[in-house]
């Protein structure tokens, strides 16, 4: 929209330039320093054309006139009309009255009484512009005065006025624009709302960029039956190789939402970093090595899950979790080795402290890529990870892995067998701190290490063979699991048999012990892939059974089967389950069903899961969640979309959205309705709850001067509390 003004402000400009111009006229006649042009008057200049009815021009104080029908032209993108023009080249003064403009990409035009340049500045007077038919438009807007600095490249409008056909919605007493793509510091677009629980919601984003390598968007934001706040972030750019963001944010409850509501705490308050930098080494310690560093941060910090919820005012883009992890990250790697330093702090915003919440702080990994000697026959690599893993109460513990396998592989039968004998090699060892206070066990483990080593035989082969509107890939493998030795002291031997059963698996005893047992097992695995004649996928299929040979094992493990079938190039249907022999039921269950022609994308899935495992309460053991969406694009005006997610284990609906989008060339209207479950903390010894919103989504998008996520909506919000989510 407001590229007009400069193109109406570079045209007048480039009639003072030194380049040639050149005038055209039927007719022309001399009488001292006046020159008459008329019957049709052309300019050129470059790739711009003007013409007009007649023209004067006066030597003497070098004026330029020109009278009706005026017109200019850049290469069909964008006209300009108008009755009289007055251009003072050695002045660098112009005057254009009346005048009319549009652009042919985006359509939209402007039309003023007159307008003014005096050097590096314009002004428009009076003035309407729109990106609708000039002809009744459905919307338009109206100001007073325009004015313009082709120095700062900054355009204030007053006095704004928005119209929806002949009715004003919205006055703007200013606003400014800047017209180049560099960032200036200024107010962004304001965000309104409206909650029936939290009254009206107005947000004014404040942007701060003074120099080019940091901004900073400072959003205070005030909630009228619930209070106040504001959040901020700062982003920056400190060397090629790295950026980074810092959030943080404080609210303020009023005191009778805070009494009505439950709440836990009286404010919310929060931060989060988050910084990467894929050379460390060369930025920070100005080291230019061979191989790739790097570092990798995202710290989060709240007092409460509001927080979140407070942090924005959509819900359909911004989702809350009652889980936190925070990660810092850094490594170093070349061919051969890799050398990681991870931190890894979690917090569960459903507790009302996290003191006996286990942290890895920090994590040391060691590894030794894939090697191979003797024509790739032999193969072996290396890892090792040290685990600090600690808590602020109760006890605490150093965890060292040590993974070494070794292959010996070949092939036979001209390469259709592939034969591998792995020997691996697996230590641990935990060296306990601290003591246990929380629990009446009385347990405080003793360090210990436990180290075993198993075998490994397979045997696979690979077919294909080609059809001749379609290929088909057969992958068959076998392999051989037997254990080896192992030795065993403290802890995990004290507590194998307790720890290796499930229902014992979150006792203070068993949080340490990690070790899955190695059983003399055979491994059935089948892959068939059908390509069409473009080598696309129509379908994978993969089955998976193991087979125990160990006495205090089931015989059979658990049947996987996984399938992903293209029906055909606008229907796929996705299946992944896992079955129980000993419980005769599935363990898992996924089923995803997806099409998408005739204007319609619809996809529908489900997840079933069984822990089996006893003396729990439903809600763990079992998981039972629907999710679907659907969208149906009626033409290139109507659109309909909806979404729908429910918790069958718990009857109750996750969320849900349904509405109507209308487009037309240069306005949008959509409404939406929402539904959303979203957790938050309350006092009491029942800390974690959660409310139920509802909402809805008035979206109007006027264009071009707004973009499509620019959307102004009316909320509504009806709180039901449920327990436990």
């Amino acid at each position: 929209m407001f590229k007009l003004l400069l193109y109406f402000f570079i045209f007048f400009t480039l009639l003072q330039a030194k380049d040639k111009v050149e005038i055209y006229a039927s007719s022309m006649e001399t009488k001292g320093n006046i020159v008459k042009a008329n019957n049709g008057v052309s300019v050129i200049y470059k790739d711009y054309f003007l013409t007009a009815d007649r023209a004067i021009y006066d030597r003497k104080n070098g004026n330029l006139e020109l009278f009706d029908n005026i017109r200019v032209n850049q290469n069909g993108n964008y006209k300009m009309l108008g009755k009289y023009a007055k251009l003072n080249i050695a002045k660098k003064e112009k005057f254009f009255k009346p005048f009319y403009m549009s652009e042919e990409k985006s359509k939209v035009w402007m039309s003023a009484s007159n307008g003014e340049i005096k050097k590096t500045k314009i002004k428009i007077t009076s003035g309407s512009l729109s990106g609708c038919n000039p002809v009744d438009p459905l919307w338009k807007m109206d100001f007073s005065s325009s004015d313009y600095s082709s120095k700062t490249k900054w355009m204030n409008i007053y006095n704004a006025r928005l119209y929806i056909g002949d009715i004003p919605v919205l006055y703007i007493p200013y606003f400014g624009y800047s017209l180049n793509k560099n960032r200036r510091s200024g107010l962004l677009r304001p965000i309104f709302g409206f909650s029936s629980s939290e009254g009206l919601f107005f947000e004014q984003p404040i942007y701060i960029a003074e120099q080019n390598w940091w901004d900073l968007e400072i959003k205070p934001q005030l909630r009228t039956k619930r209070g106040q706040g504001v959040y901020q972030t700062f982003r920056f750019v400190d060397s090629k190789y790295s950026h980074g963001e810092f959030k943080t944010g404080y609210f303020k409850e009023s005191e009778s939402y805070f009494n009505s509501s439950n709440l836990k705490n009286t404010s919310h308050y929060g931060f989060n970093l988050k910084y990467d930098n894929n050379n460390l080494l060369k930025t920070w310690f100005g080291k230019d090595m061979a191989g790739q560093s790097g570092l990798y941060v995202d710290v989060n910090n709240m007092n409460d899950v509001d927080y979140i919820n407070l942090s924005s005012n959509d819900a359909l883009n911004n989702s809350t979790s009652t889980q936190i992890l925070s990660r810092v990250n850094t490594f170093y790697n070349t061919s051969n080795d890799y050398i990681g330093l991870y931190f890894k702090y979690y917090q569960d915003l459903t507790l009302a402290n996290n003191d006996r919440t286990l942290q890895k702080l920090p994590t040391i990994q060691y590894h030794h890529y894939l090697d191979a000697f003797f024509k790739d026959h032999l193969l072996y690599s290396l890892n090792v990870q040290s685990n600090n893993i600690q808590r602020n109460i109760d006890q605490k513990v150093i965890q060292t892995d040590v993974n070494l396998p070794v292959t010996l592989q070949t092939s036979l039968f001209d390469d259709y067998i592939n034969v591998a004998y792995k020997a691996n090699v697996y230590m641990q060892h935990s060296k306990f701190r601290g003591k246990e206070q929380t629990t009446n066990t009385g347990t405080n483990l003793k360090d210990a290490y436990y180290i075993r080593n198993f075998h490994t035989l397979s045997i696979s082969s690979q077919l294909t063979k080609g059809y001749k509107n379609f290929s088909h890939v057969v992958d068959f493998g076998v392999s051989y699991n037997k254990t080896g030795t192992e030795s065993r002291t403290g802890f995990y031997s004290k507590y194998e048999t307790f720890c290796s059963n499930a229902i014992n698996k979150y006792t203070p005893q068993c949080e340490f012990y990690n070790i899955s047992n190695i059983n003399n097992e055979v491994k059935l695995d089948f892959t068939q892939y059908i390509y069409d004649s473009l080598a696309k996928q129509i379908l994978y299929h993969r089955m998976a059974q193991i087979i125990s040979y160990s006495n205090d094992k089931n015989k059979f493990g658990e049947l996987e089967n996984e399938l992903d079938y293209k029906v055909t190039s606008y229907l796929s249907f996705y299946n992944n389950m896992f079955y129980n022999y000993d419980k005769e039921r599935f363990s898992k269950i996924f089923n995803k069903a997806s099409f998408n022609k005739y204007g319609i994308n619809l996809a529908l899935s489900h997840l079933y899961k069984d822990t089996f495992v006893p003396n729990t309460t439903d809600n763990l053991r079992y998981t039972s969640y629907l999710t679907s969406s659907l969208s149906y694009t009626y033409n290139n005006h109507y659109s309909y979309s909806g979404t729908y997610n429910y918790d069958i284990k718990t009857n109750a609906i996750k969320s849900l959205d349904i509405g109507f989008m209308y487009k037309r060339r240069c306005w949008d209207f959509g409404i939406k309705y929402s539904e959303n479950n979203r957790p938050i903390l309350v006092a009491g010894n029942n800390s974690s709850s959660s409310i139920y919103d509802r909402y809805i989504y008035l979206t109007i998008v006027l264009k071009p001067i707004m973009k499509a996520n620019a959307a102004s909506f009316l909320r509504y919000q009806l709180p039901v509390k449920t327990k436990g989510n």
